[in-house]
């Protein structure tokens, strides 16, 4: 690329690229381990109630995919940190008052506490009693909920932002539990979790639908196939309730987001839903349009001619057509996963197993809880722009004076490395599936 080619380059949009890309490889990871954990600690307490060995068996397998996730996430987490120095210096003088505390929290009670005890649930087994096993993985499980919470508490706040105020340029606390009880937090931290935890169920049910179909019958693998198809039945109901409160919370605090999201231009009461729709930026309406009348106004505020602020209300608001989509993919997927986890669940309950063919589904949908999260994520943080701490901080008052050259440089060889990781990863997780069916012999 010649040099006047890299000056057409918006180094403010090759560093949100850049970002973008660390952060979204990034969630893949802590979206599995915070479940998962608790997931495992099912496993082990029915082992302890009934004794039964196929407990144990899911425990063990699954506990080797905790520990490669969590691996990974701790590895795309720290290059994630590097960015906020490098790329964006602005954020830290700004709000790193508020920013690093809660940072620092999140390694000192959430992240030692995984690592440590990690250990003893994979190699401890035979070694420590099993009342000190038990203790491991709830102590594990707690440490990855306690992790998302200090960082979803971080990313709520940047939404939602309490408790501070500014002096000379600098937030500067004036209530830490305004700042980690802000608005949004419980919204966003219950909508996180009830995330996780169907991307878990996805990839449980996915991994043993793979291996029920490759002739893999032992009670350890059917176990599993029964908790991840039951669970993701049971969390997509709350999810979508959750969902829906969530979707309140924004109209109140983040109604240019909201706007985003429905396509909204005009203020108008009884809006309609847009099941499709193209946004024009240029004309300030949406091509193509198919709606439900007064659809929208229904879901979001209760009633059938509940006002909407449209865009236009609005200086500044985010880029629509990028929020719409991706709110309607997460959407999309999350009604894919209410059909499959219901189906599933009801061909198990009548007959023992699912079909061949929503075995097959099933594994279409492992990692369709990686789809909804990173759509939802794309909307939550694309949906603040141009903000990035809402009303504090613009996005473009926060980027370094690095040239474009050596962001874009770096952003390709970020992608290159992430796709070459995730690639390992999914293989190895079927690896690792097929290895699980053989005779011990020929590991």
């Amino acid at each position: 690329m010649s040099p006047d080619a890299l000056t057409l380059l918006d180094p403010v949009v090759l560093a949100r690229i850049q970002f973008a890309a660390n952060i979204t490889f990034h969630i893949l990871f802590p979206t599995i381990s915070i479940a998962m954990g608790w997931v495992l600690l099912f496993f082990k307490l029915r082992f302890n109630a009934t004794g039964d060995e196929k407990w144990m068996a899911a425990y063990g397998f699954w506990v080797k995919i905790f520990a490669l996730t969590f691996a990974l996430g701790v590895v795309s987490g720290i290059t994630m940190s590097f960015q906020f120095g490098t790329n964006w210096p602005g954020y830290m003088k700004t709000v790193g008052n508020i920013a690093g505390p809660l940072l620092a929290y999140e390694v000192l009670t959430a992240f030692f506490l995984e690592a440590t005890f990690l250990g003893i649930m994979l190699f401890g087994q035979k070694k420590v009693s099993n009342r000190m096993h038990t203790l491991a993985t709830v102590l594990v499980a707690g440490g990855t909920t306690l992790s998302a919470f200090w960082i979803i508490v971080l990313n709520s706040w940047m939404q939602t932002p309490t408790g501070f105020e500014m002096i000379n340029g600098q937030a500067h606390v004036t209530s830490w539990l305004a700042v980690i009880f802000n608005p949004s937090m419980p919204y966003r931290l219950t909508h996180m979790l009830l995330a996780s935890g169907l991307t878990v169920a996805f990839l449980i049910a996915g991994i043993s639908a793979f291996q029920w179909l490759k002739g893999q019958r032992q009670a350890g693998v059917q176990a599993a196939l029964k908790t991840g198809v039951f669970l993701a039945a049971t969390l997509i109901p709350l999810q979508i309730l959750v969902g829906d409160m969530h979707g309140l919370n924004t109209l109140q605090h983040q109604p240019a987001k909201l706007a985003a999201i429905e396509g909204v231009w005009e203020t108008e009461r009884g809006a309609p839903l847009l099941l499709f729709a193209l946004p024009n930026s240029d004309t300030r309406s949406n091509d193509y349009a198919i709606s439900i009348p007064k659809v929208a106004s229904l879901i979001l505020t209760h009633e059938l001619e509940g006002e909407i602020k449209g865009l236009n209300e609005f200086a500044e608001h985010p880029p629509v057509a990028k929020v719409f989509w991706a709110f309607r993919v997460m959407v999309g997927v999350g009604m894919l996963m209410l059909l499959a986890s219901w189906l599933a669940a009801w061909q198990i309950r009548r007959n023992g197993e699912p079909q061949p063919l929503v075995g097959k589904l099933l594994i279409g949908m492992t990692f369709s809880g990686w789809i909804a999260t990173v759509a939802g994520w794309y909307v939550t943080e694309i949906g603040r722009q141009p903000w990035l701490v809402q009303g504090v901080l613009k996005t473009a008052d926060a980027i370094s004076s690095v040239p474009s050259g050596m962001v874009l440089s770096t952003l390709l060889m970020y992608l290159a490395l992430y796709v070459f990781l995730l690639a390992s990863y999914i293989s190895v997780v079927f690896y690792l599936a097929k290895k699980a069916g053989q005779p011990a012999g020929e590991h």
